[in-house]
């Protein structure tokens, strides 16, 4: 719970407090002692960064000031991270583009941009540079990638291939939202996807595979000159039944691995998810998610345990790129943070599925497209309310 505050504190237009003097994290410089003055403390916090110094700071809480603590900008960082890349970890995204065509008991759409790579750049975004890997045809509407571009998505890792045709999926939802019936699929481009990583992401620190053929995970891996500091990899049921091989691979190189609850059963041959959970550690991954869908999310390490809620939805139109969403929140929030604790993953799980309960409101990545950060803000605090209790120990 104490994450989740922080989290939500760190959101908002003030300093924080470092007590032991650290250097700034956008310049590195020395942190100035502040004094007990709000106009004073705002004038040192914008000094701590003297590449920033005109950011303006809408609000100093006069009791974190002393002459004890430094303050240190969160917004001076905030800033100077999306304007010096040097200052950001690479974050590098594998997994489709492609589109969808979705049927729910609460409507129809046409053929829309979905894939896993696609959700998870539109929300990692949010909070950090991505450098994109996937393939799409000639007809992925050049709009779409002009969208990501704006987001600050590199896409040189994007291959186009202009006579053959993107990725295309076809589903329908049964009542209950967690079943679904798949009517099309067309691989076309992604089958016989090889991955090329680009010269220019080899600074990758941090790697987010999203749900594709394991041999195509690997491949991005084996890449990369240097092993990033963290390896996050989705997959399915699916690759468990017809790669398990080559999906165990990469599991000996991951650190963490999602699944939802049935897939983590499948893996492990377990029914409890503790024991699975300590089953498919053994098989590499440090860290396990296992997402629940409208029940939260788990998070397991050695021998602790996390759990996440959901929030609850009056209206879900479209669970499609839910899961991917989450993991897009999750990977930006690490990757911004760059703080891989276990005590921060709680943090970014919490953040993952802040946006992907805005991912279902609408079809496909609509909704994603509207939110801001306010946005953001609001729904991390519902979560924060929802999880928060007092209660007197008898």
């Amino acid at each position: 719970m104490q994450s989740i505050k922080n989290l939500w504190l760190s959101l908002q237009p003030v300093s924080s407090v470092c007590p032991k003097n650290r250097a700034c994290p956008a310049c590195s410089g020395r942190a100035l002692r502040s004094k007990s003055s709000t106009a004073v403390g705002a004038k040192a916090a914008n000094r701590v960064c003297g590449l920033y110094t005109a950011i303006p700071h809408a609000t100093l809480r006069s009791n974190l000031l002393s002459e004890r603590f430094c303050t240190i900008s969160l917004q001076c960082f905030s800033f100077a991270a999306v304007n010096q890349k040097k200052i950001f970890m690479s974050l590098v995204v594998v997994g489709s583009m492609a589109f969808d065509a979705i049927e729910t008991p609460f409507g129809k759409s046409d053929k829309i941009i979905g894939g896993a790579g696609t959700y998870i750049a539109w929300c990692a975004s949010n909070f950090t540079p991505v450098k994109q890997i996937s393939v799409v045809g000639g007809d992925f509407p050049q709009a779409e990638l002009d969208a990501l571009t704006a987001r600050n998505v590199t896409l040189e890792g994007v291959q186009i291939k202009k006579d053959e045709k993107t990725f295309f999926w076809s589903g329908k939802y049964h009542l209950d939202m967690n079943t679904r019936d798949t009517l099309v699929t067309e691989l076309n481009v992604l089958g016989d996807f090889q991955p090329v990583v680009p010269e220019s992401y080899q600074d990758c620190e941090f790697l987010m595979l999203g749900n594709l053929a394991p041999s195509v995970q690997l491949s991005v891996i084996e890449q990369l000159k240097t092993k990033p500091k963290l390896v996050v990899l989705d997959t399915m049921n699916f690759w468990m039944d017809i790669a398990l091989d080559d999906l165990k691979k990469v599991l000996a190189k991951t650190d963490v691995l999602m699944v939802n609850d049935s897939e983590a059963r499948q893996l492990s041959g377990d029914y409890s998810l503790v024991r699975a959970a300590k089953k498919i550690m053994q098989m590499g991954p440090k860290y396990l998610i296992i997402k629940k869908g409208e029940h939260g999310a788990l998070l397991f390490h050695e021998n602790s345990v996390f759990y996440a809620p959901a929030l609850p939805l009056e209206e879900v139109f479209d669970p499609t790129g839910a899961g991917d969403t989450f993991a897009g929140g999750f990977i930006g929030h690490i990757a911004k943070t760059k703080d891989i604790s276990f005590e921060n993953m709680k943090t970014a799980i919490i953040v993952g599925s802040a946006l992907a309960s805005y991912c279902v409101e609408k079809f496909g990545t609509e909704r994603l497209r509207e939110i801001k950060k306010a946005d953001i803000e609001t729904r991390l605090n519902e979560f924060v309310q929802l999880a928060s209790f007092d209660i007197a120990l008898v």
